[in-house]
């Protein structure tokens, strides 16, 4: 893998931070939070940015592949989720895991702290224990993958 472009990494870092902007600050202020206690903690994993229809999806996983990405940040205009893909299985004696779905599951990040709690911390693990390609120790990049021409409005009581 060849080093990305500075100016591209600028670029990139730009874009991301103008989709985050959108949220309330609130909002915003903890996925900026979670962003950096990630890529801390996975210094090699790529980001794979989606700026969607129903909110903004950060994955985590060891390459380009979307199919690949062990979680996510799931953000909303009332709510950030640490999203598992999959989690279902995942071994949860505290019980935080929600969700529904038949593949994934998800933890609500009403505090970034919880990111250091053991239990969050486990189950982060268990995730990167059961994915398909283990995560690099170093060179982690953001690649934005899709911005939807659409959009459900940021903050609560937006207009469309």
């Amino acid at each position: 893998m060849t080093p990305a472009d500075p100016e591209d990494v600028a670029a990139t870092a730009a874009q991301v931070e103008t989709f985050i902007a959108r949220f309330t600050p609130e909002i915003a202020g903890r996925v900026r939070s979670a962003r950096a206690v990630l890529r801390e903690r996975l210094p090699g994993a790529t980001e794979l940015v989606y700026d969607n229809y129903n909110g903004l999806a950060i994955g985590y996983g060891p390459g380009d592949k979307t199919s690949e990405a062990v979680f996510s940040l799931a953000i909303y205009p009332r709510n950030v989720l640490l999203y598992f893909l999959p989690g279902v299985g995942l071994p949860d004696p505290e019980g935080l895991l929600q969700g529904e779905g038949r593949v994934g599951r998800y933890v609500c990040l009403k505090d970034v702290a919880l990111l250091d709690e053991p239990a969050v911390v486990a189950l982060i693990d268990a995730a990167l224990d059961r994915a398909k390609r283990p995560l690099p120790p170093t060179g982690g990049q953001t690649i934005v993958k899709s911005i939807s021409a659409r959009q459900r409005p940021r903050r609560p009581g937006e207009a469309a």
